[in-house]
């Protein structure tokens, strides 16, 4: 547990895929607890869906026992299904929801239906059930740097998609569809926004409440510690409002949006309404303001250009760090 390769797989995973993929999502590294694990992994979540390996649906590189190949795998947690319901009815829970997923996502039958770890053990097992779709690479062959983050782009597309299909299913097909889903836990009124937990909270705007997503958080998480690693002080005790920040002596107000299934335009609507709504209403129409939306990915250069339109800047999660529009570029709001 104390070898080079362990301590690179827990420590490096999340500093080498955490700028690959859309802000907002969690990655975590494991080699095993306690002992050596037959199959590491490094996963990436959705947290509005899971933060463990145990529960929910994630993507995930597993690495076979001889560490000759590594697969990209949209998987399924089964340690909530062994508990329920015993491991040989889990695996063949898994497997057939599985079956069901991939019968109604036409872009998932390019992917491998079936995977091979290489040891008959219980933990690498569950995996080979819990399987919807997955790649294989040869560690001796792999492609190049950016065919892999292409490939791991394109599998959070699909996890996104595969999540929304799962849920129309345990509608549908209630016998089939049996992991269950978390209910949200929302708090009471006037419970306190801790936005550092990256849990589930509410935003109360008079009579309204706003649930805002773990995922969401996160990115408020992320870009708030790059704004302090800039030197400035982000504040999110100013709800409804997502974030504020004072730079050169100049108050920005700051919402965030996170781009589900790489629909930059809802997000970009999304922004642009609230980002108005809040200037008007909190600060007053003369107010010296300046507005910033801030997207988990990029939103393109056409969304980004509407947005200046409106006096908006515009800043999305890119591999290389923070990326953005001619205005924050030029009041420094990225690095």
């Amino acid at each position: 547990m104390q070898s080079d390769a362990q301590r690179l797989l827990r420590d490096s995973s999340r500093e080498v895929l955490e700028p690959l993929v859309p802000a907002g999502y969690v990655i975590k590294g494991s080699g095993g607890q306690g002992a050596g694990a037959h199959v590491p992994w490094i996963a990436v979540f959705n947290p509005d869906e899971t933060t463990k390996a145990q529960h929910g649906m994630y993507v995930v590189y597993l690495f076979r026992a001889d560490m000759q190949v590594v697969y990209l795998s949209l998987e399924q947690g089964v340690t909530e299904l062994v508990d329920l319901h015993g491991r040989t009815k889990a695996r063949e829970i898994l497997a057939s929801q599985a079956l069901a997923i991939r019968a109604n996502m036409p872009t998932l039958q390019s992917y491998l239906a079936q995977i091979s770890l290489g040891v008959r053990e219980n933990l690498p097992l569950d995996y080979e059930a819990g399987n919807i779709g997955a790649l294989e690479y040869s560690v001796s062959n792999l492609p190049s740097a950016q065919q892999l983050a292409d490939d791991l782009d394109q599998m959070l597309l699909l996890y996104e998609n595969a999540l929304e299909v799962r849920d129309a299913l345990r509608i549908k097909m209630p016998n089939t569809i049996l992991t269950t889903k978390p209910e949200l836990q929302i708090p009471t009124p006037g419970a306190e926004f801790k936005p550092k937990s990256s849990e589930d909270y509410v935003q109360n705007l008079k009579e309204q409440q706003l649930v805002k997503s773990r995922s969401h958080e996160k990115v408020v998480e992320q870009y708030g510690e790059f704004l302090m690693s800039k030197g400035l002080k982000p504040n999110t005790k100013v709800h409804p409002r997502d974030l504020t920040a004072t730079h050169d002596e100049q108050e920005w107000l700051i919402e965030v949006k996170v781009v589900r299934k790489g629909n930059a335009g809802q997000a970009t609507r999304e922004a642009i309404a609230q980002l108005l709504m809040y200037r008007d209403f909190i600060y007053g129409p003369d107010t010296d303001v300046r507005v910033l939306a801030v997207f988990s990915e990029a939103i393109g250069e056409l969304y980004a250009s509407f947005l200046e339109k409106y006096g908006i800047g515009s800043v999305w999660k890119t591999p290389a760090g923070w990326a953005a529009s001619p205005s924050a570029v030029a009041a420094d709001m990225v690095g």
